[in-house]
């Protein structure tokens, strides 16, 4: 039998089944294997051990009845540290929130608990999520498991590290502006974000319409199987679709034939890629043809709405900072503070103009383009991993802001589009690039099933301990 370090979502739902592991099993090996490399990563900063083996034990005893309460039962997970969980804190990456426990889950969490997973622990975020790195004043400095003097990127970024070592199968995270994806390319794994809606949240981020939920996983049918669980509707998120999901597991594998695809090497704007993210992308692109695909080069036609998403996110940081004072902002991460007071002079009619007539044009755009291409391919982002505890590359060719490296993933925010990453190859250097797939709004299975059909064809490399 496989280690269990190595076994996907699906493949220990099977060994359950026929009582060749048991879920406490599989809990005290990923608990083992998180005091092993913790030290090393530092990718949790929540949560309680006892908590994840009660859990394990009552699914244990599901099982051992024939009677598991749901699709994820005895599957260990991790929440990202701005998702609440009951009786956890919720510290969003920032040592001047509030240390009360949550009093209730939010959606996505209370799915997974319902359908039995198992609860490691919360995952370390930059504070409030403002960037797309791995460092807080909170918890320090997250690192890549494939190269611990590099950023694994974020916000999602613990998320990204346990499951690049596979800590637990499945991953909760949020991508407000690439949140997921930036560090699922960082560090080798799937991660995508659904149409925005399609995975209710509690409360509603202050990035509102920008943000959503979603998995990060090692395998794209972990994925599938997490978000049929947590899209499922929730009352509490008035934005959120309230038609229950599909079974993303079904039709997974029907691959891309006859499905006309679009490769944008740079959208059309991007005037810096990396040669080795170029390279591995357009070469990952070209290989859907192999697929059935018709691939061809082509460009969506819209310029770079940078200046919506610093009007949008900016106003949002503001909204998130507000309730704390001088005293306490002078404990906060310095950027995220001079993103907030930014925000705090947006007016109301450039806010409006941002979220109403620039959103909608930006998605009327993407719609159009879809009536000729199903599916639109992208680098997910501009370079690999690089050093951490930085906002950009040390040699100034993105220069000081870190927006400018990841490019090709928050036009997708704005127009709401499900938005996936795939790893597509190591680099010169050793470490995962990332290829993103784009859908139109609503098509989350296709998203999925194209991301299936280039894994089960070419795979991706994936590593067990972290490298110095």
């Amino acid at each position: 039998m496989a280690q269990i370090a190595d076994l996907t979502a699906v493949e220990l739902l099977q060994h359950y089944r026929r009582k060749a592991l048991s879920p406490v099993e599989v809990a005290r090996d990923a608990l083992a294997r998180k005091a092993l490399h913790e030290p090393a990563i530092n990718v949790f900063c929540g949560g309680a051990e006892e908590d994840a083996l009660v859990m394990a034990r009552a699914s244990e005893a599901r099982w051992s009845k024939g009677e598991p309460c749901g699709p994820l039962d005895g599957v260990p997970a991790t929440i990202k540290d701005n998702i609440a969980v009951k009786g956890w804190t919720n510290f969003k990456g920032s040592a001047v929130t509030s240390k009360a426990p949550a009093d209730e889950d939010a959606p996505a969490v209370a799915r997974m608990r319902e359908a039995g997973a198992v609860f490691l622990g919360k995952t370390c975020m930059p504070e409030f999520g403002w960037k797309g790195l791995g460092d807080s004043p909170l918890t320090g400095i997250t690192r890549n498991p494939w190269k611990l003097d590099r950023t694994p990127g974020g916000s999602s970024s613990g998320g990204a590290g346990c499951a690049a070592l596979n800590i637990g199968c499945i991953h909760l995270g949020t991508d407000g502006a690439g949140s997921i994806r930036i560090p699922g390319a960082f560090t080798g794994v799937f991660g995508i974000k659904a149409s925005y809606g399609r995975v209710p949240a509690h409360p509603i981020s202050v990035m509102g319409f920008l943000a959503h939920v979603g998995p990060l996983t090692r395998t794209v049918e972990d994925a599938a199987l997490a978000l049929s669980v947590i899209a499922q509707p929730d009352h509490r998120d008035m934005t959120a679709m309230t038609t229950p999901p599909p079974d993303y597991r079904i039709g997974l594998a029907d691959g891309v034939r006859g499905l006309r695809i679009a490769w944008s090497p740079r959208l059309g704007y991007v005037k810096t890629v990396d040669s080795d993210v170029a390279r591995l992308t357009e070469n990952a692109a070209r290989r859907f043809a192999e697929l059935g695909a018709t691939v061809e080069e082509a460009d969506p036609g819209f310029t770079d709405p940078l200046e919506t998403l610093v009007t949008l996110w900016s106003a949002g940081a503001a909204l998130a900072l507000a309730p704390f004072g001088a005293e306490e902002r002078a404990r906060m991460d310095p950027g995220l503070v001079a993103v907030a007071e930014h925000g705090a002079k947006v007016g109301g009619p450039a806010y409006a103009d941002a979220f109403l007539y620039q959103r909608n044009a930006l998605a009327t755009r993407m719609a159009e383009f879809h009536t000729r291409y199903d599916l639109l391919l992208t680098p997910t982002l501009a370079t690999t991993a690089f050093e951490a505890g930085r906002l950009t590359p040390a040699d100034g060719r993105f220069g000081d802001d870190w927006i400018a490296w990841t490019p090709f993933s928050y036009p997708f925010n704005i127009t709401q589009q499900p938005a996936a990453t795939v790893p597509c190859g190591l680099s010169d250097e050793g470490l995962p690039v990332g290829l993103q797939i784009v859908g139109p709004y609503g098509a989350d299975a296709l998203v999925l099933r194209a991301a299936r059909a280039f894994e089960s064809a070419f795979g991706w490399e994936t590593i067990s301990a972290p490298r110095p």
